[in-house]
């Protein structure tokens, strides 16, 4: 039996969730309301205030399913309830974004800025001239989110110019050696 699959998943207060036959899911909270559709053979139950996820059998891809259906379910109640964040922090001399409306432009060394737009789920917010911070409900599209802004520059291991993940640590190489290593 699943470790994580088998733990029960509790209903904060103000937190409603309902289940379809066809096993979607519809989680609806203070800050937002997500909806997603399970496999079809994960037996989903809400008992009170708790919400415990089965499986049918001991088969391989029963029991993969088991604690993720149960992973994803708990994300997304926390998701409603606290929301997900994502801090990313640019790394380099002249690198610096702005937050213009719903977009941010981020000057990264290219010959032209790179813009990306808010879309809907996602907010983004510019505290300083060198931190991002990527926030929504849903853990997968903000990580996703975050993942396509440090793509766009990820931080190089000669100088560590670039877009990183807030404590993120990357390890640097050395350099060529000087002119006269060569014998």
């Amino acid at each position: 039996m699943s470790r994580i699959g088998r733990k029960t998943i509790n209903i904060p207060a103000g937190v409603n969730v309902t289940i379809t036959d066809d096993n979607t899911i519809t989680v609806q909270g203070a800050k937002d309301t997500l909806t997603r559709t399970m496999h079809r053979d994960m037996k989903i139950a809400v008992e009170g205030a708790e919400i415990t996820v089965s499986r049918p059998s001991e088969n391989k891809l029963h029991r993969s399913l088991h604690g993720l259906t149960r992973t994803l379910i708990a994300n997304m109640i926390e998701g409603v309830t606290t929301g997900y964040s994502k801090s990313l922090e640019i790394q380099g001399i002249g690198y610096k974004v702005v937050k213009e409306g719903n977009k941010i432009v981020l000057t990264i060394g290219f010959s032209h800025p790179v813009v990306f737009e808010e879309i809907p789920g996602i907010t983004l917010e510019v505290p300083n001239a060198n931190t991002i911070v990527v926030k929504g409900p849903d853990k997968q599209m903000v990580g996703q989110f975050a993942a396509e802004i440090r793509g766009k520059k990820p931080p190089e291991p000669y100088h560590g110019k670039g877009i990183r993940y807030v404590g993120e640590f990357v390890r640097h190489k050395e350099g060529k050696a000087g002119k006269g290593s060569k014998k």
